[in-house]
């Protein structure tokens, strides 16, 4: 029996660690042994210590940074990457036919660097060899998209494509057609192509805050995350689940990965679920649901929040504030979620010896929260993220040292840096493929003619139809695409639409975030979702669905902040304190009853009746208006009355 069961165990074992190979290209890279392992080990090193040096003290152009930084990027692409999915994973040295790729990235890129002064002099004047330099860059940034972001790089293409066959595409959206030369030189010679904004954001905050979360993880901080979750709710009815949401929502707002901290997480709680007796389909969706919000989650926001705030020219911390009602509502629709479908199934918490003690984890671990401290006090005193950033991860450093059993020595130092330097690889090229799309809709006023477009079917102040059309878009442009990368396509083509037809460019901002970051729990492309399947050996799509039943709100909310910015914290001036406590307490009462009709549980089990009232009391309070939350709680009142004298039954 017990063989059995340990044959069952490493089946499973084995099916989640396939289906995160075949849903993550992260997970399937190649590994060295040998004196070539130490060489690439040192090199990521060396890449680390140029990108922290040139973000901080150092001094060189932008373009000149950006190019560099993706001459690094497709380096270890074409190092990490294996060019098919069934090349062995374990090797001594590179292939030769990747050797050959590699050089070629040198050798296009450092004659970027060399030359794009004397390019830029001269009015954009090309010769042949820029022209052939440009055509093999675009060839080697699509073959590492291929291998590293497959999805993205087929998007890209397609993107691409358009520059010349637009052209046969009727009506607003189509244009008169582009050279072969026009094309390539706005690509690769232009700042809005390849080297464009989302290499821009790579090479600083991405870089810089994957580190950071690298760093975090070998000094211990993951594991007294995960220690203090249980502390904190572990006894509670549902707890196992609850500590997969807090562990899950702090951890994927420092790694900005939904699938990464599926991955890692979700090894620990999915078991933990299904043990105390939630159903395998809703272990996974709870885990794919909570990992995926940490992407919009302050303060850190899976380093999103620093690109909004670029793009916005705002501080973070205004943008830090803004996010914080969506993602506390969020969290609290999957924390309702999760304690009523424990309480439908008459599920326990876990028992106190099984738990650790609050007392000892903050007293070995506690000191590991100084560098998020440093972080936001940092930031909050008006220094840069990167700054702030770079701060922390020698905070981090220090703090370590605090304590002998979370102390980092020079090896731990090493295997963190390369670790975070080759995590950055996967994210960095999916946001130099989008340098292909912005630079199409750029070159082609894509954007332009979209917004056009959706204006003639939208009239100025119909946001939320305006909204419903770009919620479709995000979501679509966000499958299968890293975060921050998604958030920048959907920004660069959807954002002016939602200026344009009445939404506040704060309002207009955020709701792109929240629908690309969705994107990881939507069918189909749902690989968040997916991923945890793998690991609770779940349906797909029911887990998927599940996923979207259990972050219902994070699909509503934006639309009512869309048309009022109350529930955007400090985006607006001059709202009451009054208001704001108002709108938070009945929003969270809104949360609650949306999570209480879905899931047909409130003081005893729902009919389906009441569950209809309970979603429309949801809506109303989720409503900032005065008169639709006095609505809301009247109605929720004489629900709570006749279920307490028991007059409703299921």
């Amino acid at each position: 029996m017990k063989e059995q069961k340990k044959t069952n165990k490493n089946e499973t074992a084995k099916d989640a660690q396939r289906l995160l190979e075949e849903k993550d290209a992260d997970m399937r890279t190649r590994e060295y042994s040998g004196f070539f392992s130490t060489l690439v080990t040192a090199l990521l090193i060396v890449w680390t210590i140029f990108q922290l040096y040139f973000n901080t003290l150092g001094v060189m152009d932008a373009i000149t940074l950006r190019a560099y930084h993706a001459l690094f990027l497709l380096m270890f692409t074409f190092l990490f990457y294996p060019s098919f999915k069934k090349e062995k994973r374990a090797r001594r040295f590179v292939p030769i036919q990747d050797g050959v790729l590699i050089i070629l990235a040198i050798v296009v890129f450092g004659y970027m660097v060399l030359n794009y002064k004397r390019v830029a002099m001269s009015g954009g004047f090309l010769n042949k060899t820029d022209l052939v330099m440009a055509g093999i860059s675009i060839v080697l940034v699509l073959e590492a998209g291929r291998r590293a972001s497959r999805n993205l790089a087929v998007l890209s293409v397609v993107f691409l494509l358009f520059n010349w066959f637009g052209k046969f595409v009727p009506g607003i959206l189509g244009h008169s057609g582009f050279t072969l030369k026009r094309v390539l030189s706005h690509m690769f010679w232009g700042s809005q192509g390849i080297f464009g904004v989302g290499i821009g954001v790579s090479a600083t905050y991405i870089f810089t805050f994957v580190l950071f979360g690298s760093y975090l993880k070998y000094s211990g901080f993951s594991q007294f995350i995960n220690d203090i979750a249980l502390t904190l709710v572990g006894r509670s009815t549902g707890g196992p689940a609850k500590v997969a949401v807090l562990a899950s929502a702090l951890l994927g707002m420092i790694n900005g990965s939904a699938i990464a901290n599926v991955a890692t997480t979700g090894t620990i709680t999915i078991p933990l679920m299904k043990k105390v007796g939630y159903k395998a389909d809703f272990a996974a969706a709870v885990e794919a649901v909570a990992s995926t919000g940490g992407q919009f989650t302050p303060p850190i926001m899976g380093a999103v929040g620093f690109v909004m705030a670029e793009f916005l020219g705002i501080s973070y911390t205004k943008v830090m504030m803004a996010a914080f009602f969506p993602a506390f509502l969020y969290y609290l629709g999957i924390m309702a979620s999760v304690h009523l479908e424990a309480k439908k199934l008459g599920l326990k918490g876990l028992s106190k010896e099984n738990l650790p003690n609050a007392l000892e984890v903050i007293k070995k671990r506690g000191h590991l929260l100084i560098p998020l401290v440093v972080l936001i006090g940092i930031m909050l005193l008006g220094y840069t993220p990167l700054f702030a950033a770079v701060a922390s991860i020698f905070a981090t450093l220090a703090a370590s040292w605090i304590r002998k059993d979370t102390r980092m020595d020079l090896k731990t130092i090493m295997a963190a840096t390369a670790e975070g330097a080759r995590s950055a690889v996967g994210v960095g090229v999916s946001c130099v493929l989008i340098g292909l799309i912005i630079g199409t809709v750029s070159l082609t006023g894509l954007g332009l003619n979209f917004g056009h477009l959706v204006l003639e079917i939208v009239r100025e102040g119909q946001l939320f139809l305006g909204g419903f059309m770009v919620m479709i878009m995000s979501t679509i442009l966000g499958m299968g695409v890293p975060g921050v990368a998604a958030y920048v396509i959907v920004a660069a083509v959807a954002v002016p639409v939602l200026i344009k037809v009445g939404a506040t460019p704060m309002a207009a901002h955020m709701f792109c975030l929240i629908y690309a970051c969705l994107s990881n729990i939507t069918p189909p492309v749902a690989m968040s979702s997916y991923v945890a399947a793998g690991i609770a050996r779940s349906n797909q799509a029911k887990t998927s669905l599940i996923a979207v039943n259990l972050g219902i709100t994070g699909f509503i909310l934006p639309f009512f902040f869309l048309n009022n910015p109350v529930l955007l914290f400090g985006s607006t001036q001059d709202v009451p304190a009054l208001l704001t406590v108002r709108t938070l307490i009945t929003a969270s009462i809104g949360v609650f009853c949306l999570a209480a009709g879905l899931e047909g549980m409130l003081v005893r089990k729902c009919s389906v009746i009441t569950r209809i009232l309970l979603c429309i009391v949801g809506i109303f309070a989720i409503d900032p208006k005065l008169q639709t939350d006095i609505l809301g709680i009247v109605i929720l009142m004489v629900i709570i009355f006749m279920q307490m004298r028991g007059k409703e039954h299921a």
